[in-house]
Formats: structure tokens, sequence, C-alpha cells
């Protein structure tokens, strides 16, 4: 058995390993980026850029409309097996899903997980239908984090009053195999990314927790997973707009003590 892998109550889990992942925004055929989740801009052609970064030592890859909601759209599924004919990491997508039937075209189309973000709000009772279905294993289910008079608040909760920590214990409750968390306050800002929040959700759930939100530098990535106890880094802008690669990050956690892949 691989040594970072032990059994636990019967399951495989993993020990200590930490993942990178880079987060890639979608918006049509483009990769995209912006600020706060606003003023976004085309940065690119997302697959050229998922390779890279899987050239580059990248662990995962998430994909995500982060306006298909909105727009009531789903179409990754062309640039989904694009990437997959020349990257082969484990990948994730996420945008406008409202079904099983989005679930299974999303992983038919050679993804391995789907995050489920807007319609929890609508009908959490969909992450336990897609979690029977399709295995919990394969469903994420994701929150955007805004802070309002020191309390944290779901972002796109239209009346601003959903709390993030009772909404993201029923997520987990309700059969999600993963919590992907983005603080939209320091969301491509490379300002170091919000600790207290990590630390907090970590507290409170089992599965395994992905923090995205302003990471700045591969050193503060390791350290920011020392001290969070995360289980992965959604990472886009260091990796879009400076040299810093997966790589780098890599050799930061190894010299936490972190064991990684290599």
């Amino acid at each position: 058995m691989n040594g970072n892998l032990k059994i636990l109550f019967g399951k495989t889990v993993l020990n200590k390993f930490k993942r990178l992942i880079a987060r890639l925004d979608i918006k049509g055929p483009n990769l995209i980026k912006g600020i706060h989740l606003e003023g976004l801009r085309v940065i690119g052609n997302p697959n050229e850029y998922a390779l890279k970064y899987y050239k580059g030592g990248i662990d995962e890859i998430i994909y995500i409309d982060p306006v298909a909601s909105l727009y009531e759209r789903n179409i990754l599924t062309d640039i989904i097996e694009r990437t997959c004919k020349e990257v082969f990491v484990p990948i994730t997508v996420g945008g406008g899903i409202k079904s099983l039937n989005d679930v299974e075209k999303i992983l038919k189309s050679g993804a391995d997980k789907v995050v489920i973000n807007s319609y929890a709000l609508e009908e959490i009772e969909f992450i336990t239908e897609a979690s029977r279905n399709f295995g919990s294993q394969c469903i994420v289910a994701s929150v955007d984090v805004k802070k309002i008079n020191n309390d944290f608040f779901v972002f796109n909760d239209p009346n601003r009053k959903l709390k993030v920590f009772n909404h993201i214990r029923k997520l987990e409750e309700a059969g999600a195999g993963e919590i992907l968390i983005t603080s939209v306050d320091s969301e491509g800002t490379m300002d170091g990314g919000n600790d207290y929040l990590a630390k907090t959700v970590r507290e409170l759930v089992s599965v395994p927790l992905i923090y995205s939100g302003g990471i700045s530098s591969p050193s503060n990535a390791a350290k920011f997973i020392e001290s969070s106890k995360v289980d992965a880094l959604g990472i886009s802008s260091i990796f879009h707009f400076t040299d810093y690669t997966p790589d780098c990050c890599r050799t930061e956690l190894a010299k936490l003590g972190f064991p990684v892949r290599k």
C-alpha cells in the first residue's frame, strides 16, 4: 500500500498528503480571472494553462464557471474532453450543475468529481441524491464566503443572511464527500488568504477540505496548510501571474515535512 495511505474505520484515507490544485475559472471558451469574484478578465486558453500546470507538477485541476448559474448554462464538457487527452491528474468541474443528468454528463466527459454550489442553496437534498447515485467521493460542495460585520455569510445567498458555518455543517450531513471554501474577500488579491476561516471550517467538518483565495507565494501556501490543517489549496493567481509553479509549492511543503507527490 502507498506509504501516504492508511485504513481508518474501514475506509482508505490520505495521511498528511496535501494537495495542490490549480483552480481555473472559465467563462465560455476562455480562462478568466477577477478579484473578489468580480471584474473578470480573459487570461487565455484554459486547456493550455491546464497542460502547463500539469507539466509543472500540479496534483489536481478544478474547472469552475463562476457565472454558470446566473446565465443558466453548463458548457464545460468540450473543455474537459480536450484537457483529458493531455492531462492525467484528477479533474473537478463545477458550474450550473442542477440535476443528476448534469453530474453524469460531466463525469462521462472525463471529470473525476463535480462541484455543486448555488443549487445546494435551493435544494440541499440534491447533495444527498447525487452522493447516493455517484458516490460521495465524486461530490464536492462549494461555498463562497463573505465576511460581513465580523461574521461569515454565504456570498451567493440573495438575502445575505445564511451563515457559512451552519450551511457547511448541513452540506457535510447531506453527504458531500469534500468541501471547497472560497474566501471572496481574499480571492484574486494574493494577500495571504484567510487563515481563521480555514481553521474554523477545518474544525467543523471531517471530510477533506479545500481552501481557495489569496495565496501569495509557495512559502505562504505551505505555511497556510500547516497552520490551518486544510487538505488542499485551490490556487490560481500566483500560477497565472507570477513565475511560481506547483513544484515551487511542493518544495516548500517538503521543507515543512509533508509527504509530497514526486
